[in-house]
């Protein structure tokens, strides 16, 4: 059970503790100063509490008296906390974030081969939008439930309040049925432990971490991490190339969408080809005529990465074609050589 859950199910659980503490107190105060039977004691006891009235079964004995004076003062702070918990609960949502963590705790079981976010500072929340639009599914882990509260409610993020260091958090986010985790967290050392973790108790994952200083990539790199991003790094870069290639720098934008560009790379391995396209000469597909887009790069299995291959060059398992065309030409693509 998560901490956002647990948060709000321990202060029900405690004004629920507190009303039968008050009544067993008081059934037991007014049998000792009164003589009352069990049901008489919790009778005045309920009436007290519950602020509705107050009719006494017998006149009260002066210790009777000062029982019930003592016993309401301090029913009064009691009572007004329930009525201020259960309000919450039917008034502001309570009830309906807990029924709702449920559901995503059932939810997640049901998750494989998905993407784990550790953290949803800047870049965690970056990586979020990126892989919903990218129809990916995915978990974050956020140990600040304010910064939970914050994010407009959305479906397809499935939030888990607690530390992403800790083992437990990380096997019920199904660190053992996911392929990726993105460990953005703001201390390298967490990220270091994470990047271990992980790899402890899924080997076959694939580890995407976030560093800031330049002594951590190496380390994160030994620690088992496929990807070490430095964002103020590449900040940086990308800044002075701004001045230096900046023409470059403005088809890279394009690239990436800034701008509103209609301009998208595409990703298609030997796999996701129609069964009549595989094992063809990329002349044989003939891509840029059929679709518009074009083959900017080719992943061998044996030979790595090719720049604009040749049209002779056989698609075969285990590559991987890499496209550029306007997201009509892609749409396209998908529709043509795709099942």
């Amino acid at each position: 059970m998560t901490e956002f859950l647990k948060g709000r199910l321990r202060k029900f659980l405690f004004a629920t503790l507190l009303f039968f503490a008050s009544i067993i107190i008081g059934t037991i105060g007014f049998m000792w100063t009164e003589g009352y039977g069990t049901l008489d004691s919790m009778y005045m006891s309920i009436q007290i509490f519950s602020t509705v009235g107050f009719n006494e079964i017998e006149p009260l004995s002066n210790p009777g008296k000062v029982f019930s004076i003592i016993y309401f003062t301090m029913n009064l702070g009691i009572f007004a906390y329930i009525v201020s918990v259960i309000s919450s609960y039917l008034f502001e949502g309570e009830l309906k974030n807990i029924f709702k963590n449920i559901a995503s705790k059932r939810d997640m079981k049901k998750l494989s081969d998905h993407i784990i976010v550790c953290g949803f500072g800047k870049n965690g929340a970056m990586a979020a939008r990126e892989l919903i639009a990218a129809k990916k599914d995915f978990v974050v882990i956020e140990r600040d439930n304010r910064v939970i509260d914050e994010v407009p409610e959305d479906k397809r993020i499935r939030f888990i309040n607690g530390n992403a260091i800790l083992d437990e958090v990380l096997i019920e986010a199904g660190i053992k049925r996911a392929s990726t985790i993105i460990s953005a967290l703001r201390e390298d050392s967490d990220n270091v432990f994470i990047t271990l973790t992980s790899k402890e108790l899924n080997p076959d994952i694939k580890v995407i971490a976030k560093a800031t200083e330049v002594t951590s990539e190496k380390k994160l790199y030994r620690a088992g991490a496929e990807h070490v991003v430095m964002p103020d790094y590449l900040g940086g870069v990308h800044m002075a190339h701004l001045i230096t290639k900046p023409y470059v720098i403005e088809f890279l934008d394009l690239i990436s969408g800034v701008g509103g560009s209609k301009l998208e790379l595409e990703e298609v391995s030997y796999t996701d080809l129609n069964k009549e396209y595989r094992d063809k000469t990329l002349r044989d597909l003939d891509i840029r005529n059929v679709s518009g887009a074009t083959v900017i790069g080719f992943k061998d299995e044996s030979k790595g990465f090719l720049f604009n291959p040749h049209s002779n060059k056989k698609i075969t398992e285990g590559d991987i074609l890499i496209l550029l065309g306007e997201t009509e030409h892609i749409k396209k693509f998908r529709s043509s050589y795709l099942h």
